[in-house]
């Protein structure tokens, strides 16, 4: 995480004088340009996924209490914001707990928010390839059984837990060129102002 923040820094000092964006401008950080993981569809997909649409790639999981459904709530609002350029937005959801998030538990999940959005669900040897381009951080966090009557709660579980990650998502134009990185709680009209700009390009 410390790296991130300081290689985020030393961008956003290059560029703050004359960005024309709410979210940090990261133009030239050398994230997420060599990857391939599996859609919810069973589709391989790689950094060619990023070309087209404008971007916005964020790690997450299903079980998720807070960040990830409110981030997937404010990308659909961004993209309802957007109107008809709506179209040239695409949000690309990569879980970080491919032991419980299944393709089809994904892609229901994802569902929810917005039917276009993409479901990135590989191997953990995936998984671990593809936090490392986008220089990501995850970890599994064993969480106390619940106490039953009679019983005290206890650690050992290997299916109860929940997963510690990065926040914030990574946004790519429509050449597939890393421009923003969007910190977890950013304004929605923000956002959605950025990718308008983007789209203009």
């Amino acid at each position: 995480m410390a790296a991130l923040a300081l290689a985020l820094q030393g961008c956003r000092e290059q560029t703050s004088a004359a960005s024309r964006f709410h979210s940090h401008e990261v133009t030239g950080a050398s994230y997420g340009r060599d990857w391939r993981m599996p859609d919810t569809a069973g589709v391989m997909r790689d950094q060619s996924l990023l070309q087209g649409p404008v971007s916005y790639v964020f790690f997450g999981f299903t079980q998720c209490p807070e960040v990830c459904p409110t981030t997937m709530l404010e990308l659909a609002q961004v993209k309802e914001l957007l109107g008809a350029e709506g179209s040239h937005f695409q949000a690309i959801f990569v879980t970080v707990d491919p032991e419980r998030d299944t393709p089809e538990i994904l892609r229901a999940y994802l569902d929810s928010f917005d039917t276009s959005a993409i479901g990135l669900v590989g191997s953990p040897e995936q998984l671990s390839s593809m936090a490392r381009e986008f220089k990501v951080f995850y970890q599994k966090v064993p969480l106390e059984l619940p106490a039953t009557a009679g019983s005290e709660g206890a650690e050992g579980s290997d299916a109860y837990y929940t997963m510690d990650h990065s926040a914030g998502g990574y946004v790519y134009d429509r050449h597939g060129k890393l421009r923003l990185y969007s910190p977890y709680g950013a304004a929605v009209e923000d956002l959605a102002a950025d990718v308008r700009q983007l789209l203009s390009e």
